[in-house]
């Protein structure tokens, strides 16, 4: 059994070949990455984080790892575990450094620091590189007894403004680490000192149950079956039942589309992860919308829907809408793109940079405005269609999987290198 508290390790049993992916993404990439992954032979490398399911970064690694492993590389994926206590206060900092509001009173911070002094502890493996995901395990390599190879410390969330005394408190650690991660430049906070901050935008893997193409009748039946009507309109949401997902926002904004255009059904589609307390009331709140009205449908994981029902329902309906009032990058935004569908969006953290260039009207800010794109595109079907192929298109260069995998895989042998130069 894992520990309760503390690292356990995560298995992932698919396997992939990188040859797929020569087809999408082209002979340079795939070359380049197989070089890549030739300097790097035998290197140890791990990722750590705080679920294996429910989130963008658990999805992330789901598919990372197994290529890392078909490329030749050892790669871990560990988890940190902590208690609900733990992830009330991590959840906290999460949303602080996205700039919310939270009190980091002395309590908190020393269950935070406990979780991660344990973690360490029993995190007893030396590694060449190790990856760590977000707020959660940050202090880890503070308490590791011996400091070994490279850490790298990822921050997925948009901590351009982060609340100034719970980034006080973090900044310290993240200091300690040889490099940092973001998904954009501005994410950075300002007064960060590492030695290397690179800039990596995450990528979807195009052929994982949730996004490899799928027979047209597969996601229509799979949409009837939910009990959407296959001949009105269909809006969809997928996402975290996050606050800063906004799925509240999304209701009414539904609601204002179907005060003149009364046919349209609006399904919320959501997973719930094992390190977000807020997820259940959130839920609560959005089921008890729900019950009020017949097209309006909300489905999650421990409802039985996995990454093929999602993959169903983003290619069934006729508009995506991804209303976040803050994000990090938002996978979702090029899932839908990747299967070809328009998309309404929160002009928020990494969606802009997903994109394609002629469409950012469809970035709106509020409510309203959100209403009035979405009923702009249901009445204008080629519109809608021109704009998912080029969505589509834009994906396909910067945002699907081998291009992570190199990213990551270059900044990796750049740090190991200049470590090497340093000891010269």
């Amino acid at each position: 059994m894992l520990p309760k508290v503390g690292i356990g390790r995560h298995c992932c049993s698919q396997s992939t070949n990188l040859e797929n992916y020569r087809p999408l993404v082209g002979d340079a990439l795939i070359d380049e990455i197989r070089a890549l992954a030739d300097t790097l032979s035998g290197l140890r490398l791990c990722h750590i984080n705080s679920t294996a399911a429910g989130g963008g970064v658990a999805e992330l690694l789901g598919r990372q790892i197994p290529l890392l492993h078909a490329l030749g590389l050892s790669a871990d994926w560990r988890l940190i575990h902590g208690d609900p206590e733990f992830f009330q206060v991590t959840k906290g900092i999460h949303n602080a450094l996205q700039g919310g509001a939270y009190v980091l009173s002395q309590g908190a911070k020393e269950t935070f620091l406990e979780r991660n002094r344990e973690s360490a502890r029993l995190l007893d493996e030396d590694y060449d590189v190790t990856i760590v995901h977000d707020p959660q395990p940050t202090a880890i390599p503070h308490f590791t007894r011996v400091r070994k190879g490279i850490w790298i410390w990822r921050c997925h969330i948009d901590s351009s403004e982060p609340h100034p005394e719970v980034w006080a408190f973090l900044r310290p650690f993240v200091q300690e680490y040889d490099a940092a991660v973001f998904t954009m430049a501005q994410f950075c906070p300002a007064d960060l000192r590492v030695r290397r901050v690179a800039v990596i935008p995450p990528a979807i893997d195009p052929l994982s149950t949730k996004n490899m193409d799928l027979p047209e009748e597969i996601c229509r039946r799979a949409l009837a079956d939910s009990g959407l009507d296959l001949n009105r309109p269909i809006l969809l949401q997928v996402s975290r039942f996050d606050p800063w997902k906004d799925p509240l926002g999304v209701i009414r904004v539904y609601r204002l589309v179907k005060a003149v255009m009364p046919a349209v059904q609006l399904a919320l589609v959501g997973s719930m992860a094992g390190d977000d307390p807020e997820g259940w009331a959130l839920l609560d709140s959005i089921n008890e919308e729900a019950v009020k009205d017949p097209d309006l449908f909300v489905f999650t994981n421990l409802t039985g829907v996995g990454n093929m029902e999602v993959n169903a329902f983003q290619r069934g309906a006729d508009l995506v809408i991804q209303k976040s009032l803050k994000e990090g990058f938002g996978l979702v935004v090029s899932e839908a793109f990747w299967k070809a569908k328009a998309v309404v969006a929160g002009k928020a953290g990494g969606i802009p940079m997903q994109f394609p260039d002629g469409y950012q009207e469809y970035l709106v800010q509020s409510v309203e405005e959100c209403a009035e794109r979405v009923v702009d595109l249901l009445d204008h079907p080629g519109l809608r269609a021109a704009f998912g192929r080029a969505g589509q298109e834009r994906v396909r260069q910067e945002f699907l999987l081998p291009r992570l995998i190199r990213d990551e895989l270059a900044l990796i042998h750049e740090l190991l290198h200049r470590g090497r130069a340093d000891l010269a």
